[in-house]
């Protein structure tokens, strides 16, 4: 049984019911559902793989504090490491989305499916869209 962690930070709740819903669909795997001010580096070194969600903030960038200390804090540690990105964005393109696969991808980590993106409040074709990426994951 694959042991997965998904890693999150949520300021409206819509990147939480995604995470919430790649949980769901992963019901085949042993799954930590973390809120980022409660992970540690451990949970990213024990996991076969990583799970991390963020919204787009600002000029489309992670949220700046508590994701983006996070993410720099495993930098050396997910190398090797399979991971998957995800989260929702209120206007924008995805750039901010493409930016942290890219510096994940520098970091030495395997970019596990593409990354799931949503605009806006998920809905029932979203969560739907979640479980099927948790899926591909295992």
């Amino acid at each position: 049984m694959a042991k997965v962690n998904i890693i999150y930070w949520s300021g409206t709740g819509n990147t939480e019911k995604m995470a919430e819903a790649i949980k769901e669909g992963l019901a085949s795997a042993e799954v930590k559902l973390l809120s980022v001010s409660d992970a540690t580096t451990k949970d990213v070194e024990e996991a076969e793989v990583v799970v991390l969600g963020c919204p787009s903030m600002g000029d489309e960038v992670l949220e700046e504090g508590e994701m983006e200390p996070f993410v720099d804090s495993i930098s050396n540690i997910v190398k090797g490491k399979k991971v998957a990105l995800f989260g929702s964005y209120g206007w924008g393109d995805g750039q901010w989305m493409r930016d942290w696969e890219e510096r994940m991808e520098s970091y030495g980590a395997e970019i596990k499916a593409e990354s799931l993106i949503h605009q806006g409040e998920p809905d029932d074709s979203t969560i739907e869209e979640c479980k099927a990426f948790a899926q591909r994951l295992v």
